[in-house]
């Protein structure tokens, strides 16, 4: 047996895992890893990419850059022109990352499911009401990254981002184990709150970017701020971003989740299911209709 995959035994041992991941100074090791991320040297960067590959499946191989200063160049790296493609529907709403789909469904009673057995209220994620009544009945997708998977994430759509809202948090790993262990977890992480409108119909789209252990660092490009554990505000941040279908709107520093609450008159596409893999670009959406705006 290998190194590598003893070492990947003990991880999915369920018990372990959360041990490491969680019950252990979350915010102070996500400060230490951030300060360590960004060290400056090319050999020290190769050395702990080598020890990265220890727990996970780290393929570069699509990356615009094969050497890297920092870990940090590494963990928001670029793909090569043409790495993935968008699909050409323009009813469709692509993934906006590579992802694997965690909970996925219909918001019933202004509830969304985080885990089997583990509903969390959508208000406590959003804290917006409006926007909790007018995505009741509407379909929702958490999409997980992976820390070795591609960390920028992009428009789903040709809209327009209306508004931001940070919400400072905790630093829950947010892997399926930590899913089943914690509840609503997702609102008790930092995240942020992108209020979308989509092109042309002005539907209202969200994307709420949720911070994890390693990687309460959220860059937005179209604001001149760094979303972190050490930001101080404000919290709501008025906006008027025009995203093409596509376009890189930011990126996360390690690996982590984006929840997608689509328009009434939307649905999944087949195919979409609990473990699915995704591509950027991929469609993961469809509009049965014209949807309805918000009041």
């Amino acid at each position: 047996m290998t190194p590598k995959s003893v070492i990947a035994r003990l991880v999915q041992q369920e018990d372990l895992n959360f041990l490491l991941t969680n019950r252990i100074p979350r915010g102070l090791l996500t400060r230490f890893v951030g300060w360590l991320s960004r060290i400056e040297s090319p050999l020290f960067c190769r050395l702990c990419i080598a020890v990265w590959r220890l727990f996970t499946d780290l393929d570069l191989s699509e990356s615009k850059k094969q050497r890297f200063n920092s870990l940090h160049e590494c963990f928001t790296r670029e793909l090569k022109e043409g790495a993935r493609r968008i699909d050409p529907d323009p009813n469709c709403l692509i993934s906006p990352c590579d992802a694997l789909v965690g909970a996925c469904g219909q918001l019933r009673q202004g509830m969304a499911l985080q885990a089997k057995g583990f509903d969390y209220p959508l208000l406590d994620l959003l804290h917006d009401e409006a926007a909790c009544r007018y995505y009741e009945g509407c379909q929702y997708l958490t999409l997980r990254l992976t820390s070795s998977m591609y960390h920028r994430f992009h428009a789903p759509a040709d809209m327009t981002v209306e508004r931001v809202v940070y919400i400072s948090g905790d630093t829950w790993n947010v892997n399926p184990i930590a899913l089943k262990r914690v509840e609503r977890l997702f609102c008790k992480n930092e995240r942020a709150v992108l209020r979308c409108r989509l092109e042309p119909s002005g539907a209202m789209l969200t994307l709420v970017p949720v911070a994890a252990i390693l990687v309460a660092s959220i860059r937005l490009n179209f604001l001149d701020v760094l979303l972190h554990i050490g930001y101080k505000g404000p919290n709501l941040i008025p906006c008027d971003a025009a995203m093409r279908r596509g376009q890189e709107m930011g990126w996360f520093e390690h690996g982590s989740t984006i929840i997608v609450f689509a328009p009434p008159g939307t649905e999944l596409v087949p195919g979409i299911e609990e473990g699915t893999r995704l591509a950027m670009g991929q469609a993961i959406m469809r509009s049965k209709q014209s949807p309805c705006q918000l009041n």
